[in-house]
């Protein structure tokens, strides 16, 4: 009996022991999961727009109508949140297809941006545009988008292809169902703009391009003139955004290049239309337009330390020769003068705004109209909501 109780204790020692051993595992494993999960989470969701736009003969109006509302989406998207209550990044690629001037072997598809952040460039790519006569492969050119951009694999992330043409759906090798269905598969959503009449696009497989992916059907009237309404404000916005890009300090080998591109969008823009100006003056009082790889003010905002690391050199000559403490209180002065511009810009675009509202019923263009009804409808299927 005495054995049988020794042998009984040793027993439920050991079980106990075991079980609390199993019981560490696992608290650790699950530890260890959610560490993995929260280190694989990715830190920013981002909109991931890729414009696939005809440049072929009589697209001139489409490319103008893109031009001018680029502005538009980097507006609509400022006041944006994630459901998760953070505010997303916004990186927009570019495509044309069906000009002659591009290369055959590629399908006459050419990529003009990859995804960026950078709206100056963006600008200067839609800018560059021309159009000319070509065959136009709708499948193609979504199918050569899926494969060269990065689309990631946040499954929170809004990712949109916006195409937009005159010709039938149909054209090229590639079968522009089996294109859409890769983008299906990458939660990519196609939305279609056939530049013409709506019934058009129905026969010739728009709707049907756009329906495979969830995505939007929307037929515009490209060389429809876009009238936009003046306002007391225009002027004053115009002015401070003068102003605001004297709070710049360009740094490093691409600093000076970047600063004047800069000033030639701001031309861009004004010599299109002041109204347009003026979308872009208030695009530059966001969030969205950063400049930390050539502007100190955004660089040290992003990371103090670029301080340390910069040579003189690479500094604006008004910087040279001056001291980390010198500069760093120039710096400062210079964000502090550019958050109060832009918060100027904010308060007086919110007034052009409520005056358009009360003094015209439409003021937004076809490709804005269309561009911005799909975003919004698709943006809240992902828990997005403006503030």
């Amino acid at each position: 009996m005495k054995y049988l109780k020794h042998f009984l204790g040793i027993t439920f020692f050991t079980l106990t022991i075991g079980a609390i051993y199993g019981y560490n595992l696992k608290a650790k494993e699950s530890q260890t999961t959610a560490l993995l999960t929260t280190m694989e989470k990715p830190a920013k969701q981002y909109v991931k727009i890729a414009l696939l736009l005809d440049t072929s003969n009589s697209m001139d109006g489409l490319i103008n109508q893109a031009k001018a509302q680029l502005w538009d989406i980097v507006n609509e998207f400022t006041h944006a949140k994630c459901g998760n209550d953070t505010r997303p990044s916004l990186k927009i690629a570019l495509y044309e297809y069906g000009n002659d001037n591009l290369s055959s072997n590629e399908g006459y598809i050419r990529q003009v941006i990859g995804f960026s952040n950078d709206l100056d460039e963006i600008s200067e790519k839609l800018f560059s545009l021309t159009t000319n006569g070509g065959e136009e492969y709708c499948g193609q050119v979504i199918q050569t988008s899926l494969k060269q951009l990065d689309w990631g694999k946040n499954a929170d992330d809004l990712k949109m292809i916006f195409i937009a043409g005159n010709e039938p759906f149909t054209q090229g090798k590639l079968n522009y169902k089996d294109a859409a269905s890769q983008a299906k598969e990458k939660d990519v959503i196609v939305n279609t703009i056939f530049c013409g009449n709506y019934q058009q696009g129905i026969s010739t497989m728009w709707k049907n391009g756009a329906a495979i992916t969830g995505g939007e059907y929307m037929a515009i009237d490209h060389n429809r003139q876009v009238v936009h309404i003046d306002t007391p404000y225009d002027d004053i916005i115009i002015q401070l955004n003068s102003k605001l890009n004297n709070t710049y300090i360009s740094y490093g080998s691409l600093g000076r290049q970047k600063k004047m591109l800069q000033s030639a969008q701001d031309n861009n823009a004004a010599e299109m239309e002041a109204a347009v100006a003026v979308k872009r003056s208030v695009s530059k009082s966001s969030r969205l337009y950063k400049n930390s790889q050539w502007d100190l003010v955004d660089a040290v905002e992003d990371d103090e330390s670029v301080l340390e690391e910069i040579k003189e050199k690479d500094l604006p000559t008004e910087l040279q020769g001056k001291s980390e403490e010198e500069i760093k209180n120039y710096v400062k002065e210079k964000k502090s003068e550019r958050k109060k511009i832009q918060e100027q810009i904010q308060e007086l675009n919110a007034k052009r705004e409520a005056f358009i509202a009360k003094n015209q019923k439409e003021e937004k263009g076809e490709l804005e109209n269309a561009l911005l009804s799909a975003i919004k409808t698709q943006a809240s299927k992902k828990n997005y909501k403006w503030d």
